[in-house]
């Protein structure tokens, strides 16, 4: 894969980890929980380090966060620590504020310990083609429900065909997703993920299908899930 980093530009990758998990009904924050030998956020961040476009990963850390600086992975030279804010739109900022010149930047969870380097490929490989970027995402399998306002009741179904689950990581223009995440968040527009700002601004990233186990983990039973997939599916990517 050594033709990525000789004709693609190099990617500065921003990890915002400034969260407390409180759905996980755990003792630390849900990125610092074990699966598969390793914490969630060393896997996520792993899963980045391996490719050779990325040269360098912003992690974007609570002030108080007194548990990564213990991490082995947190003594990597390519690893920069910065401190975010409270809404995780905050965090990005602060860690696109620190990513100099880089040309593009790809935003990923932390939570998120099971990204594959197909798909990392996948998504880095739109460099060529887009000036707007585009995310990881997986199309909609189950029947949706849209529910009464307020109320735990079917008000109707909701048609999936066009409809995808947003993944990360999220790939864009550096430049261009601080200029769009800061107009939203001055403007009030609700921010749940990168491409969210940018389609606040007008653009339409590009959708690249990536596998359904790349989980988010945010409730109890997703760890055992993601502990499942790191070591039976993804034996040998970790390291």
């Amino acid at each position: 894969m050594s033709h990525f980093a000789v004709s693609l530009p190099e990617v500065i990758a921003v990890l915002p980890a400034a969260g407390i998990g409180s759905r996980m009904q755990a003792d630390c924050p849900k990125q610092y929980l074990m699966a598969g030998g390793k914490t969630i956020i060393e896997h996520a961040i792993l899963s980045l380090l391996g490719h050779p476009q990325i040269q360098q990963i912003i992690v974007v850390l609570h002030p108080q966060d007194t548990q990564f600086s213990t991490l082995p992975i947190a003594q990597d030279r390519r690893i920069r620590i910065v401190h975010g804010g409270e809404q995780r739109a905050d965090s990005v900022m602060a860690g696109l504020q620190c990513a100099g010149q880089a040309e593009w930047v790809l935003v990923h969870d932390a939570a998120r310990p099971c990204l594959h380097r197909d798909d990392l490929d996948q998504l880095l490989s739109i460099i060529g083609h887009s000036k707007v970027g585009g995310i990881l995402a997986a199309p909609v399998r189950d029947t949706m429900k849209r529910s009464e306002a307020g109320v735990q009741a079917i008000a109707h179904t909701v048609d999936r065909q066009a409809l995808w689950h947003a993944l990360t990581p999220q790939l864009f223009p550096l430049e261009l997703l601080k200029l769009c995440l800061s107009r939203a968040l001055r403007e009030g527009a609700v921010v749940t993920d990168e491409a969210s700002a940018l389609e606040h601004c007008g653009y339409h990233p590009i959708l690249v299908s990536g596998r359904s186990d790349n989980i988010k983990v945010t409730r109890p039973e997703d760890l055992a899930l993601a502990e499942f997939y790191l070591t039976r599916l993804h034996p040998m990517e970790k390291h």
